[in-house]
């Protein structure tokens, strides 16, 4: 469609939503570069069409009138990049801002100029012979208009074999021939951020003297067509934007020019551009966006300050039009009583966590459900970053074979040791990935089951009892209690394992991780004393040449290389970070000849304690009815097992890390009691899941975007969901038994080390330990947390302490005499946490924890958050339901 703007005076366009089609009253904005991310199940609740992400540049005539070009001088995807000249560079991505004057006057150029939506056009050539038919310009205007259009532009490419480099040193007219991509554009990293599909928009702005008066077209191409070099990158264009006009004082031209690519930035603005079908409709769509637009006082701020990109973008579904709202009606996402503030699902909704009223209905149903994602567990696995995350969480997983190994020998004055550790996680771990409805998780020996041990160790020497007998009959009754619970389904009661419940868990097992590493590493300092300055065994020596000091050294690269090659080394050093740590590490212990302690692998078959066999004789020298006086002690280990097994399920099974193949908490409670007594009878340690290696396991198997615009980051995909990662790392573990030649080079402390990485990580990922910081930090220094706007922070600073005691409590319960009720007390947590809804309200309680299940099926009834209903209003609670949703625990690996 071709029209031709006569001067008439612009109407007042309030909505664009009064011009959508009929036919598009279903389907919302969007864009393949969704913030919300390929996953979001918003966006198919909406059933919102995915319009092709949209690449913006800015060519900007320069050198009037003694040598005109056009020079690309900006570009978008969702962010601004600005062409640094001096430095030869594109600038960092940076939040876009343009002056409403620059608005206001391209609005008066578009409602004069021409407008062609669903240009036939399939040529530069062609596409200049359409906007060139304007009836103000003489024959002669035309020609000239058309050679300067034609014009090759330069660009700044800085493809990965020649570095920086401009499209051409000499401006020239591109022929028929030569509209075809040049090799550089081919080249360009930057076609590596965009989708299969995408489109791009061309805009052209500058002063030109011939002009009399301004000239505005802007173009819609029917079929996306690639207008040769125009574009710096191969792209087929889909909309062209023109602004010339007389020299004027100031920059009027180019920032009106970067006024059109910020609009076509703009998902709302193109989606209703792309639906345009008259002037009345862009004008109303350039309107829409002008209501929307925050204005920043002019003495409050520098303009030419960047605003760096937000770490989350909010959600176009907030912008929705009006009509759209109405129309969709109850369809629009919609907050459950199921679902928190935050957008998590909350544990009810799961399927696994619904009672089937048989007994053992629960694991049949996580056997059936399990079983269809069989094969898949296996053929997920094949891709290059589970060899990553395999040779990492082995290091983890024989770090703490070998540091609780040697806690537990300590513990039992040898009756178990490294070698039933090493032997002990090879083997019920491999057979839990086999068999487990969470193959992710991660068994291994844990802190909480490590003081039980102890405690059961000191019971027996005290009363002169047969330790190895005496656990296997505490193992077998385990197993019953925990195979009742499993056919009781006990499992769902961790709905009532909130995140209070969780963080507590979670601290507590990585303040043991940190407490155990400083002690082994301060353990070192006694055997491996430090040498100080002057001593004689001081070994290190630093020699100065001159007295200006050492001189350092640096190569200079070319930065021809920088952008693939160096991409893909920082890819490399992320993924395999912890690998290469202990693989310099080894390389200075073994080049500097360190005396620090190395890894001992046990180099015999055979167990620790001198004269026992494999298998424990059911009495000993116990009495017979030591078997059944068992019972006791194992109904707190069940307890203990049970909090253990399932607080870790739930962190690992949360929506938020977008799980597919879902969750199977009867099933794994089902494989630690068929372990139990498999490993009591061997006197190898019990077995349950591990809550901080399995984080991490989970971290490293993260699927992240490839595609994503420059200066957003990459969306959260999932994980990868798959049993040989687990597998291969327990396999690995029993090899381990037998490759003590090559394992003895690693330095201890470097494990030790690991081991306090994964604990630090853990205890500041988690919103307790910010709550903690925030009791030392002034409030005016505070950062900007969501529950800090809703929650007074005297509340806040009370909820903390509660459980900072809480915390402080299983700590010294654990540490006394008194931790045969550890099992208990990790109990008492969920006790406590329903003991704070006299202390604490609902909408308090919903900010810094969630909801018990029974609180949320009141929720509606008790009017605790009106903002459940969507008004689609401006209030900072109506953008909380749209917050992406990331893991709240994460254990960073990389």
């Amino acid at each position: 469609t071709e029209m031709k703007l006569p001067g008439q005076e612009e109407s007042d366009i309030s909505s664009a939503s009064e011009n959508v089609p009929t036919g598009e009253l279903d389907s919302g904005p969007g864009s393949g570069l969704s913030p919300d991310g390929p996953l979001d199940t918003d966006s198919r609740e909406l059933e919102v069409p995915k319009d092709p992400p949209l690449f913006i540049q800015l060519n900007e005539l320069l050198g009037w009138p003694h040598a005109p070009e056009w020079k690309e001088t900006g570009r978008w995807v969702l962010f601004e990049e600005k062409l640094e000249v001096g430095a030869g560079r594109w600038s960092t991505p940076h939040v876009p801002t343009v002056a409403l004057p620059s608005l206001q006057k391209l609005r008066s150029l578009l409602a004069k100029g021409l407008v062609l939506l669903d240009c036939p056009a399939l040529s530069l050539q062609e596409l200049t012979e359409q906007v060139t038919r304007v009836e103000s310009l003489s024959p002669e205007l035309r020609g000239k208009l058309k050679a300067l259009l034609l014009q090759r532009p330069q660009h700044l490419i800085q493809t990965p074999c020649t570095g920086p480099c401009w499209g051409s040193a000499h401006p020239r007219e591109a022929s028929q021939e030569e509209e075809a991509p040049l090799k550089e554009q081919h080249q360009n990293p930057l076609r590596q951020k965009f989708a299969a599909g995408a489109e791009a928009g061309a805009v052209l702005a500058g002063q030109l003297g011939f002009l009399e008066q301004p000239l505005g077209v802007f173009v819609r191409l029917r079929d996306p067509v690639v207008l040769g070099p125009l574009i710096e990158v191969p792209l087929p264009s889909r909309f062209f934007c023109l602004l010339l006009g007389p020299p004027t004082l100031g920059r009027g031209y180019h920032e009106m020019g970067r006024a059109v690519a910020i609009l076509l930035s703009d998902l709302q603005f193109q989606w209703r551009v792309r639906r345009a079908s008259s002037l009345h409709d862009l004008l109303a769509a350039l309107d829409a966006f002008l209501e929307e637009v925050t204005v920043l006082p002019p003495g409050r701020w520098d303009p030419t300050a960047r605003i760096p990109p937000p770490k989350c973008l909010p959600s176009e579904h907030k912008r929705l039009p009006s009509q759209l709202r109405v129309a969709k009606g109850p369809s629009v996402r919609r907050r459950t009583p199921a679902e928190d503030r935050h957008g998590r699902r909350q544990h009810a909704a799961n399927p696994e966590l619904r009672r089937t009223g048989r007994l053992f209905g629960g694991l049949v149903q996580d056997v059936r459900r399990k079983a269809s994602w069989y094969p898949s567990d296996f053929l997920d696995a094949l891709h290059p970053q589970c060899f990553s995350a395999v040779l990492y969480i082995y290091l983890a997983t024989i770090t703490n074979a070998i540091t609780f190994g040697g806690l537990l020998g300590e513990a039992t004055d040898g009756a178990q040791g490294v070698l039933e550790s090493f032997l002990g996680t090879a083997v019920t771990g491999a057979a839990f990935c086999l068999m487990a409805g969470q193959p992710l998780t991660i068994l291994s020996s844990t802190g909480p089951v490590l003081v039980f041990e102890r405690l059961l160790f000191s019971f027996s020497r005290d009363h002169s009892l047969d330790y190895l007998p005496f656990r296997l009959w505490v193992g077998i009754w385990v197993a019953i209690f925990c195979l009742v619970l499993v056919a009781t389904e006990a499992s769902v009661l961790v709905r009532y394992f909130t995140r209070f419940t969780e963080e507590g868990f979670c601290a507590l097992i990585s303040l043991i991780f940190i407490y155990d590493a400083v002690a082994k590493m301060l353990t070192l300092t006694h055997a491996y004393p430090i040498q100080r300055p002057g001593s004689p065994t001081y070994g290190c020596l630093c020699q100065y040449p001159d007295p200006g000091g050492n001189e350092s050294q640096w190569t200079s690269t070319n930065p021809k290389d920088r952008d693939d090659i160096l991409s893909m080394v920082r890819k490399m050093l992320g993924d395999f970070s912890s690998v290469l740590a202990i693989l310099l590490g080894c390389g200075l212990d073994a080049f500097l000849g360190l005396a620090t302690p190395k890894l001992m692998v046990p180099r015999e078959f055979k167990p620790t304690l001198p004269g026992r066999g494999w298998l424990v004789s059911p009495f000993g020298a116990n009495p017979w009815w030591l078997s059944v006086a068992a019972a006791l002690p194992a109904l707190l280990l069940s307890i203990l097992i049970f909090m253990d097994q399932q607080i870790t399920g739930v962190i690992l099974n949360r929506a938020e890390y977008r799980l597919r193949k879902g969750a199977g908490f009867h099933l794994d409670l089902f494989c630690v009691a068929v372990l139990m007594p498999f490993t009591s009878a061997l006197g190898l340690p019990w077995y349950v899941s591990a809550t901080v290696i399995s984080l991490a396991h989970m971290d490293s198997l993260r699927r992240e975007s490839r595609a994503c615009a420059p200066g957003e980051a990459p969306s959260f995909l999932g994980i990868r969901e798959q049993r040989l990662t687990g597998l291969a790392v327990f396999i690995l573990t029993g090899i381990s038994i037998f490759l003590a030649p090559i394992l003895k080079f690693i330095p201890m402390p470097l494990l030790y080390g690991i081991f306090l990485y994964m604990g630090v990580t853990a205890i500041s990922s988690i919103q307790f330990t910010k709550r903690v910081q925030l009791l030392l930090i002034p409030a005016k220094h505070q950062p900007d947390l969501l529950f800090l706007r809703h929650v007074p922070l005297s509340r806040v600073h009370l909820f903390t302490a509660i459980q900072l005691a809480c915390l402080g409590l299983l700590w010294i319960i654990k540490s006394t005499p008194a931790a045969i009720i550890f099992p208990i007390m990790l109990l008492g947590l969920v006790g406590v946490r329903k003991a704070l809804e006299w202390v604490f309200s609902p909408q308090e309680l919903l900010w810094l924890d969630e909801l018990m299940p029974e609180k949320e099926r009141s929720i509606p009834e008790k009017g605790v958050e009106p903002e459940y209903s969507f008004s689609g209003n401006d209030s900072e609670d109506s953008e909380l339901m749209y917050q992406p949703k990331a893991p709240e625990i994460n254990i960073s690996v990389n």
